[in-house]
């Protein structure tokens, strides 16, 4: 559900805007997305983001990569938090050709809306169900489409960057939705499982397009977006 609500409000949040203020805005919310980029973190304590925490924890390790760390465990979170750290480098180079400065810390914000995803999505990661951790890793690249569609952005030169930085942020997430749907696949035995599972996408799906259609600005009234998603099939 909501991935063709997901594809509309990508292709309508390029609505020309003689300020430029939608470009901005969007972009403002997707740096901090990928600054912030664990499912479901905890508000950083002590760290100016939660990809550094991520890292942070990361290097602690080393110490012990000969006594007992798991060097592949190591290497496949290091590989995901560089790739998330390169979408935060390509976003944030769009966001200060957009803004004509640098990048200021007050530039770089969550919006309420995504404050709400990440709470919900903690509470799955933290319910200590395994069926639901996995479910969550499927709404960590799942969301792979609206970067797919915008992607093939058109126009001016910010949109020839904005779909260049998407071209590279859609090819890692398609990469970890399906090491997520992998890693979910061997967590169902029954039908209980798989709607368990199912349940909780559903609603974490419905909270990303409501998370979009903020950070786009409502490209769209939302009561048109609520008939999509009642005509999507389940």
């Amino acid at each position: 559900m909501g991935g063709g609500s997901r594809n509309l409000l990508g292709e309508r949040a390029h609505c020309p805007r003689e300020d430029g203020g939608r470009d901005v805005r969007y972009l403002a919310a997707a740096v901090y997305k990928e600054l912030n980029p664990a499912i479901g973190y905890a508000p950083p304590d002590g760290y100016a983001c939660n990809l550094h925490e991520e890292f942070a924890r990361l290097v602690a390790e080393f110490p012990r990569l000969h006594a007992g760390a798991d060097r592949h465990a190591l290497y496949r979170r290091l590989h995901m938090m560089t790739e998330e750290f390169n979408h935060y480098r390509v976003l944030a180079d769009v966001l200060e050709f957009a803004l004509g400065r640098p990048i200021a810390a007050s530039d770089v914000r969550q919006l309420p809306e995504d404050k709400k995803l990440n709470e919900m999505r903690r509470a799955y990661m933290e319910s200590g169900d395994p069926r639901l951790r996995a479910a969550m890793g499927l709404t960590e690249g799942g969301g792979a489409e609206t970067f797919r569609v915008l992607s093939g952005l058109t126009g001016g030169e910010i949109e020839e960057r904005l779909a260049a930085a998407m071209r590279i942020i859609h090819t890692d997430e398609k990469a970890h939705y399906e090491d997520a749907a992998r890693d979910a696949a061997r967590l169902v035995r029954s039908d209980a499982d798989l709607a368990v599972m199912q349940d909780a996408i559903r609603a974490v799906s419905l909270q990303r397009v409501k998370m979009r259609h903020e950070q786009f600005d409502a490209p769209m009234p939302w009561a048109d977006v609520e008939a999509i998603i009642a005509a999507t099939p389940a």
